[in-house]
C-alpha cells in the first residue's frame, strides 16, 4: 500500500475528483457519488454549475443529496430519467487491470450500486493507496442485509469464507443504512474470484447487495505523488 499522510491523500483525492468533474458536459444526467473523494467531485461540479454548466444530479446517498442541495445542484431520480450519462464515485479498493471494485464502507453501497448499474459510464476517483492487485487485500467487504434474521444471514456468509462483524454506530447500536438495512463487514483471506464471490454472496437469502462492483467501472482517475493517471480496463 502507498504510504501517505492524510493531508497528502486529501490533496490527491481533490486532484482526481476535479479532473473527473471536467468530464461532465451540458445536458448530462450525472450520478453523484458518496464518500470523501466523491465529495470533492460534487464540490467541483457545484462550482461548474455556478459558472454556467447545466446538468442534473442523481445522488447516491442522503449525505450527497444534502451537499448537492447546499451547492445549488438540481437533483432528479429514476422516475424522470431511465439512465445516467456519467457517474463519478469513489472506491475503497480498485483492482489493477480489471477496475473491479470494493465500495460501500461509507454505508451507501445499495444506492451507489443502483446508480452505477444504470450509468452509461462509471468513473472512479481515488488516491494511489486504493489500488490493489487483488480485492480484499486491505479493505473489508461490506454486505447490506435485511434487519430481520441478520444473524442467520451472517452465518451463511461465514459458510462462504467470510469473517463477519455487524457494523455499529459510534453509540454502539447497529448501523442503519440509508435504505434502512444493516451492514455486515466481511473479511476474506483474499478474493481470488470476485465474480464468483459476488454471485455466492448474492445467492444468500437476506442479502440485499454486496460491495463488490464487478465489471462496472469504465475508467479510474488515480492521483498520487507523480500526478494523475487515467486507467482503463486492460485488454484481454
Amino acid at each position: 500500500m502507498v504510504s501517505m499522510s492524510s493531508e497528502q491523500a486529501a490533496e490527491y483525492k481533490r486532484h482526481a475528483a476535479e479532473l473527473a468533474a471536467e468530464m461532465v458536459e451540458d445536458g448530462m444526467v450525472v450520478g453523484l457519488g458518496t464518500g470523501s473523494t466523491a465529495a470533492f467531485a460534487v464540490a467541483a461540479l457545484g462550482r461548474r454549475y455556478r459558472e454556467g454548466l447545466r446538468f442534473v444530479g442523481v445522488p447516491t446517498s442522503l449525505a450527497t443529496e444534502h451537499q448537492a442541495r447546499e451547492l445549488g445542484i438540481p437533483l432528479s431520480g429514476f422516475g424522470e430519467h431511465e439512465r445516467v450519462d456519467l457517474t463519478i464515485d469513489g472506491a475503497d479498493e480498485v483492482q489493477r487491470g480489471t477496475l473491479n471494485l470494493i465500495k460501500g464502507l461509507g454505508g451507501a453501497l445499495l444506492r451507489e450500486k443502483i446508480v452505477a448499474s444504470a450509468s452509461d459510464r462509471l468513473v472512479i476517483v481515488a488516491d494511489e493507496s486504493k489500488l490493489v492487485d487483488g480485492l480484499g487485500e486491505h479493505s473489508l467487504l461490506p454486505v447490506e442485509v435485511t434487519p430481520f434474521g441478520w444473524e442467520a444471514t451472517a452465518r451463511r456468509l461465514a459458510e462462504v469464507g467470510a469473517h463477519v462483524s455487524p457494523r455499529r454506530s459510534r453509540a454502539g447500536d447497529l448501523f442503519i443504512s440509508d435504505g434502512g438495512n444493516l451492514i455486515l463487514d466481511c473479511h476474506f483471506e483474499g478474493i481470488d474470484d470476485p465474480a464468483a464471490t459476488e454471485q455466492a454472496i448474492g445467492s444468500i437469502v437476506g442479502v440485499v447487495e454486496s460491495g463488490l462492483f464487478i465489471g462496472m467501472a469504465s475508467e479510474a482517475v488515480i492521483a498520487g505523488p507523480t500526478g494523475v493517471a487515467r486507467l482503463h480496463v486492460a485488454a484481454q
